[in-house]
């Protein structure tokens, strides 16, 4: 598996080097935006099909400013933005098809 060796923020960019080389920057904006908790996609049954939660709050500027990058296990961070909202686990793999 192909996990980040650095990551920072630059501008309004996440920076990551990848641990084959490679680097990627991922606005902030479409980070928050493609959240991948239940919460802000919704939430599978047992058949397949998400199904939304209440809805969330909209967006303002603080939801596009990320406070804490943590890493979850050896397969993802954890990120908390300036709206409070953390909820999401962006995995490895799920960053780089971003």
């Amino acid at each position: 598996m192909v996990t980040p060796v650095r990551s920072d923020i630059i501008g309004g960019e996440l920076a990551l080097c990848w641990s084959d080389g490679s680097e990627q920057f991922i606005p902030l904006k479409k980070l928050r935006e493609e959240c991948p908790c239940a919460w802000c996609k919704g939430e599978p049954d047992v058949a397949g099909p998400a199904h939304a939660l209440p809805e969330r709050p909209p967006f303002t500027p603080e939801s596009f400013q990320l406070k804490v990058m943590e890493p979850i296990g050896g397969y993802g961070l954890r990120l908390t933005w300036g709206d409070g909202h953390s909820a999401g686990i962006y995995s490895y793999d799920y960053l780089r098809s971003l």
